[in-house]
C-alpha cells in the first residue's frame, strides 16, 4: 500500500500550525517543505527552528523535511534539532549526494534526495531511503501534474533494480484523485500532497487518497 503524505509550504508559521493540527490525528507524517532565497528566487519559507514547538506538541508526529535550498547539508543539524524522522534534499544546489545522505544517516535520521522537474536522475547514493520526484517545478507555486513524471518515475525504477537498492520512490506535486492510481502503476510508493487534501474536507479528502494509493 502506498504512503499518503500531507505537504506543507508556507512563509506564515501560524498556517503551519494550522495545518498539521488538522493532521495530526489522521496521519503519522507530515512534509515540511523549507525553502531559502537562493533557491526560492528572493521567497522564502517560516524560520525552520519555530517547527521545534510542534514537534515536542506532537511527539508521535513523524516530521519529513524537505530541503529545497543552497547546500541541504548545512540544514541536517536544523532538521535534527527539530526531531526530523527523514531529511530529503534537493540535488540541484547539492555539492555532494553521498556526503549528505551518510551525514543525515548517521544522526538515525532517514535520507533521501530529490529531483526537479529537468534534473537527470543519476548518481543516488547507495544508503538512499527515498528518492523523490518532482512532479511540478520544485518552489512556490501550483502546477499540474508534469507530463515526463512517468518517464522519470521509470528511470528511478529501473536504476534501482540496475544497481540492487532499495529505495521507496516518491513524487511531489501535482497529485490527485484522478492520476493516483496510474502514479502507483508506475512504482511510485510515497505520494506527497498539498491541495489534493487541504482544498476542502481533509478527512474525506485522505481517506479517498488511501483508497486509490492502496
Amino acid at each position: 500500500m502506498g504512503t499518503i503524505i500531507p505537504a506543507i509550504l508556507e512563509s506564515n508559521f501560524d498556517i503551519v500550525e494550522q495545518r498539521i493540527e488538522m493532521v495530526a490525528e489522521l496521519t503519522p507524517w507530515v512534509q515540511i517543505d523549507v525553502i531559502d532565497l537562493d533557491f526560492g528566487g528572493g521567497k522564502k519559507t517560516f524560520e525552520l527552528e519555530l517547527l521545534r514547538k510542534l514537534s515536542v506538541m506532537y511527539d508521535k508526529m513523524l516530521f519529513d523535511i524537505h530541503l529545497m535550498v543552497k547546500e541541504p547539508s548545512n540544514w541536517i543539524n536544523k532538521c535534527a534539532f527539530v526531531n526530523a524522522s527523514r531529511v530529503i534534499g534537493q540535488v540541484e544546489m547539492m555539492s555532494d549526494r553521498t556526503a549528505f545522505v551518510k551525514e543525515v544517516k548517521d544522526l538515525g535520521i532517514e535520507a533521501g534526495i530529490a529531483f526537479d522537474v529537468e534534473t537527470e536522475i543519476e548518481e543516488i547514493p547507495e544508503e538512499t531511503d527515498v528518492v523523490l520526484i518532482m512532479g511540478r517545478k520544485a518552489g512556490f507555486g501550483n502546477m499540474e501534474l508534469d507530463d515526463n513524471t512517468y518517464v522519470r518515475i521509470r528511470k528511478a525504477v529501473e536504476y534501482r533494480e540496475r544497481n540492487k537498492m532499495k529505495y521507496k520512490i516518491g513524487v511531489d506535486g501535482g497529485i490527485n484523485t484522478a492520476n493516483i492510481e496510474k502514479l502507483k502503476s508506475e512504482g511510485v510508493e510515497v505520494f506527497y500532497c498539498t491541495g489534493a487534501i487541504y482544498n476542502g474536507n481533509v478527512v474525506e479528502n485522505l481517506e479517498k487518497l488511501n483508497q486509490y494509493a492502496k
